[in-house]
């Protein structure tokens, strides 16, 4: 396959901004972008016509009133893409879209500690940063391009679930590599459409239970 042709890179890169490539498909995909910068800024054009993210959030919670108003908007299956929209509430929507991909995995009994779900998280100008699998009991994460921690903070991954807040699933190790164990209640929430979130937060994490800090990579989590 020519991945040169202009049509055939432009409908790639579409397929993957709104999350409907296949698993192998996506793989393949995420390899040619570490090494084609054009592809990259392709991707980028495509996120940025569905939704134009902020590079980061006031150190707050969200209101309870805001998540009302974003769940009132979002309808059962249907996109709405207005010029302007909240970075949490794009994460929601992605959300969605992948629930037609993962909902048929959704009972499935797995005998052998394979990944089940993987997602590749990338920045707000669509580099990929850090890869995550999801296994039975952890999840896996893998530094692509992670930039550096300054003593003090901690990176903490988050899942967003369609119609839900954002639930913490713990920190990314300091390396960027390693293994982050998941409890029971979060495991049964990995096998639900989610989207992910990584923000920077004090060291140790958010004070508040919800993110605090700017959201430095993000992605949605796809079944295998």
């Amino acid at each position: 396959m020519n991945y040169q042709t202009p049509t055939l890179r432009r409908a790639l890169a579409a397929d993957y901004a709104i999350g409907l490539m296949p698993s192998a498909a996506r793989r393949r995909f995420e390899a040619l972008l570490l090494e084609d910068a054009a592809l990259r800024v392709e991707l980028a054009h495509w996120q940025e016509s569905l939704a134009s993210l902020t590079d980061a959030l006031p150190e707050h919670p969200v209101p309870d009133r805001v998540w009302r108003r974003i769940t009132a908007r979002i309808e059962p299956q249907v996109l709405h893409v207005p010029a302007r929209r909240p970075f949490w509430n794009w994460l929601r929507v992605t959300a969605a879209v992948c629930s037609l991909v993962v909902a048929v995995t959704l009972g499935v009994i797995y005998t052998r500690d394979s990944a089940r779900y993987s997602a590749t998280l990338l920045t707000a100008n669509a580099q990929p940063a850090l890869k995550v699998e999801a296994h039975k009991d952890y999840l896996k994460v893998e530094p692509l391009t992670l930039a550096a921690v300054e003593p003090g903070r901690s990176l903490e991954l988050w899942a967003i679930p369609a119609d839900g807040k954002p639930i913490s699933l713990g920190f990314i190790p300091a390396d960027g590599s390693g293994r982050i164990e998941l409890s029971d209640a979060q495991k049964v929430l990995i096998g639900k459409p989610v989207a992910l979130a990584v923000s920077l937060e004090p060291k140790g994490g958010s004070p508040t239970g919800q993110p605090t800090g700017p959201v430095l990579y993000q992605g949605a989590l796809a079944a295998l």
